[in-house]
Parts: structure tokens; C-alpha cells; sequence
């Protein structure tokens, strides 16, 4: 795991508010989510970065320093972005910059928009940040987010965009293919209470998720390992370790994925946009890429698709509040935060 921009931002954060709790409460993070982030960045740089006494967070030597350089390189960067969107875009009425997580629909979402707008102002943008790609979509420097999330948050950093779900899929879990539970139809979350799990990089709720859906269970679960989703699936396919997966994640050699009984977790496709911005006049053809680029990969992960029909809360989902017209802005509904996992 490197040191990244947003990792800046949050020590910064945690500076000026004097306090991690009041840092969590300006990012629209749930403490625990940022002192989990502040410890992960603390293993990145070898030290720690802030002292506690009874005024609040105090910068160590090294967390002065952290500090110092972060006020020069986050303004940076951000005039950068705007400068590099400001010479793309230049003359054009229609852009496409989409932010995007680790998810399998954002290739088929591309490729779409591309053969759409050929020789148009299409971007992509790659992190595994949720909350990283909505805030740049709220600061205007990209267009459209495309973001997973728990089945009952959204990113929760930028909470003016618009969301429109693209779709729910369970959350399945893979096992080694030795494994005792490979080859059954389910397995009960319960059955995997003393496995060691791993998950991707993220900085949502989706822990929080998945220890509240093991407290169900009856039991707490260990504490995941955080890797990187290739080494996670070699981790898996050596026996060391299972994850959990999105129902339609692709096939990996020495792995299977298996359902979970009575779906205890969802993991849902976002489209994110700024209502009130010009992004939203495309918002509706860009969800319809998407749906496309869903299917797509649905028809190409036969044993999903089977289980998946029945199921018709899961899946591409009915938009209740559609799209503005051409031309126009509007303001379907918003809401909380998430967090990817393996895909």
C-alpha cells in the first residue's frame, strides 16, 4: 500500500480540527473509519504522526513534517487537475470524466462511451477510493462517479451528488477449491466463523457491514487482512485465507465462489452526479451504458446469472426517480457512504 493524495488530506484534516473525532465528523466518516485510516497511513510512513494530551492531537516531528509538505502538494495537485480538465475540455459541450472503483462493469461502461463519442472528451479515472471519486465529482473535477457500496450507504464525503443505483448483487464468498465448503449450493456465514479473511483497500463502512451481518451469525469475526485484490485472490487460491466477492466476480484459478445463505450482505453499483451541474443532462445515457456493461458481464458469468433470476430484488435496478430531461438539471435522491471489496 503507497501514501496517496486522500491519505494527505486526512492527516491534514485531523490537524485543523484538533481531534479525530472531529476530523471523522467533517469527512463524513465514522471515527473508527478514520482512526483505522490514520493507522494504516501511520505503517505506510515507519512513525507516528500525532501525541494526544488534554487539548486534543498534538503533530509529532514526523506528522510536522507530513504536515508541511501536504499544504504545498494538495494545491498542487488540485491546480493541476483543473488546469489538465480546463485544456481537454476546452470548446466542448459534452464531457465524460468518470472516477470509478475496482468493479467489473467500468470497462463495458468506457468502451460504450467511447465508440459513442469517438474523438470526444472521455476520461477515466482508477482508485479505490469511493469516497476519493466522489469528492472530486463534487469539487467539479470529474464528472460521474461509478462507485460500489453496502446495499444501504453510499459515499459519504461529497453528500451533494445524486445516486442512481445501477444494480444489487449478493455478496458471495471465495473459498480455496480444496476447501471442505467449496462444493456446497450455500454456505452459512456461521460455518466460516474461525477463517481468516482478507479484504481489498477501502475507506467506507463495508467492515462495519460485515461485522454487524457476523454478530448476526453469533459470532465476531477475525480481523480482516488488507491487500491488494490480485494478491487476494492468489492468497485464496494457496488455501491461506478466503474473501468475500461479488456474486459476479470472474473465475480465478484455485478459488470458487460460493453464495452465502440467506444473502446476509449486498453489494450495490452506484452512478453518482452533481444535480445541479451540467454532468446531469448525460446522467441517464451514462446510467444506460452502464446497465448495458452490466449485462454484459452477466452474460458471461452463467452460474451468477442461474442463481440470480427468481431474485428480483437483485440485480439491474428500476430507476424511481429517472433522469432530468435534455437540457435540464434535476435532483433524484442522495445519501450515506461505502467501501469496495474483492470484485
Amino acid at each position: 500500500m503507497e501514501l496517496e493524495l486522500r491519505h494527505l488530506r486526512m492527516v491534514l484534516a485531523i490537524a485543523e480540527a484538533g481531534s479525530v473525532t472531529k476530523a471523522a465528523a467533517a469527512l463524513g466518516l465514522a471515527q473508527p473509519a478514520l482512526t483505522t485510516q490514520l493507522q494504516r497511513i501511520e505503517r505506510i510512513l515507519g512513525g507516528a504522526l500525532f501525541t494526544r494530551d488534554r487539548r486534543g492531537v498534538v503533530p509529532t516531528p514526523l506528522g510536522d513534517l507530513v504536515l508541511a509538505r501536504a499544504r504545498v502538494l494538495i494545491p498542487a495537485v488540485s491546480g493541476l487537475h483543473d488546469d489538465a480538465s480546463e485544456l481537454i475540455t476546452a470548446g466542448a459541450d459534452v464531457r465524460y470524466r468518470v472516477g470509478a472503483t475496482n468493479g467489473p462493469i467500468v470497462a463495458g461502461l468506457v468502451r460504450r462511451l467511447a465508440d459513442a463519442h469517438p474523438g470526444g472528451p472521455v476520461s477515466i479515472q482508477s482508485t479505490w477510493s469511493e469516497n476519493e471519486v466522489a469528492q472530486l465529482v463534487q469539487d467539479g473535477r470529474l464528472d460521474y462517479a461509478v462507485v460500489g457500496a453496502c446495499s444501504t450507504s453510499t459515499p459519504g464525503q461529497a453528500t451533494g451528488l445524486a445516486w442512481q443505483p445501477i444494480s444489487v448483487d449478493a455478496v458471495w464468498v471465495l473459498l480455496n477449491e480444496r476447501h471442505p465448503l467449496a462444493g456446497r449450493d450455500e454456505v452459512g456465514l456461521a460455518e466460516l466463523a474461525e477463517e481468516q479473511w482478507i479484504t481489498a483497500p477501502g475507506d467506507g463502512c463495508f467492515h462495519e457491514c460485515f461485522a454487524a451481518a457476523c454478530a448476526r451469525a453469533g459470532f465476531a469475526p477475525r480481523t480482516p487482512t488488507e491487500i491488494d485484490a490480485s494478491s487476494a485472490f492468489d492468497m485464496v487460491a494457496g488455501g491461506t485465507a478466503v474473501a468475500l466477492c461479488q456474486g459476479m466476480v470472474r473465475s480465478v484459478p484455485g478459488a470458487v465462489a460460493v453464495p452465502l445463505l440467506g444473502v446476509p450482505l449486498r453489494w450495490r453499483h452506484l452512478l453518482g452526479w452533481d444535480p445541479d451541474g451540467p454532468a446531469a443532462r448525460q446522467a441517464a445515457e451514462l446510467y444506460g451504458y452502464a446497465v448495458e456493461a452490466y449485462l454484459e458481464v452477466l452474460g458471461q458469468r452463467p452460474r451468477y446469472a442461474r442463481w440470480l433470476s427468481g431474485r428480483p430484488d437483485l440485480g439491474v435496478q428500476k430507476v424511481v426517480s429517472l433522469f432530468p430531461p435534455p437540457g435540464m438539471p434535476g435532483r433524484p435522491g442522495r445519501t450515506g457512504r461505502g467501501d469496495p471489496m474483492i470484485a
